[in-house]
């Protein structure tokens, strides 16, 4: 068992580093900025024309949040190639499959969190903006000035357990064949028929990525707070 560990942690390590990481943060960088906008359309005060995007928006989250990532991921991955436009795309949609996985990695994660933002601002007291108005500010100057700051504080603990829920749910981007570390695990299991060791050894390395992330939330979560009086 040991021999496998050793032989077997180098490249577990290396697919992580490679793949599980560098997919989640761009992922979930690029899902915050889905996020985000997402929240503020649906806050927005527009009447008019502009309650057909709000509608869309809600239907994006609605899609998203209502069925599982892997069959998203199948999707965009093995489903869109078969979407044949004639002009636009003859050929269907044929992405990568980090391309692929990113894409959907990033929009399930901008749905969720695009409720935790939304969530967020909603919870600052209507006083804040009332004291934003007396002083000339404009609703776009007392988001920005006032309430995202505010907001982004109480929305980071949410949203920190959502990206670590990130990092492990990349091992899903084992089934449209990214070689990440649950890959990897499974390839090794399939040459030396240890599939306990396997899983139970990449299911630590998990842990390991995710308890360090799990410390540098805490930390932030200090350094955003440490203007706080605790009650």
């Amino acid at each position: 068992m040991w021999q496998i560990i050793q032989t077997a942690s180098p490249q577990l390590i290396k697919a992580g580093l490679k793949y599980t990481i560098p997919i989640a943060v761009i992922a979930f960088a690029i899902g915050l900025a889905i996020a985000l906008v997402t929240a503020l359309i649906r806050l927005s005060q527009k009447r008019g024309g502009f309650l057909i995007i709000k509608t869309l928006f809600r239907f994006y989250v609605w899609v998203f949040r209502s069925t599982p990532l892997l069959v998203q991921l199948f999707i965009v991955y093995f489903g869109l190639p078969y979407l044949k436009i004639q002009g636009l795309s003859p050929h269907g949609i044929q992405l990568d499959p980090v391309v692929a996985g990113i894409l959907t990695f990033s929009l399930n994660t901008g749905a969720y969190c695009s409720e935790t933002i939304r969530a967020s601002i909603l919870s600052i007291n209507q006083g804040q903006w009332e004291a934003a108005y007396s002083i000339g500010m404009t609703r776009t100057m007392a988001l920005f000035r006032i309430i995202l700051p505010q907001a982004i504080r109480i929305s980071l603990p949410p949203l920190a357990n959502s990206f670590i829920s990130l990092v492990k749910d990349t091992s899903l981007a084992a089934s449209i064949t990214i070689v990440e570390m649950f890959e990897v695990s499974q390839q090794i299991a399939a040459q030396n028929y240890q599939p306990l060791v396997m899983y139970m050894l990449v299911a630590v390395y998990y842990a390991v990525f995710c308890t360090l992330l799990t410390w540098l939330q805490g930390y932030l979560e200090k350094v955003t707070s440490r203007y706080i009086v605790a009650k």
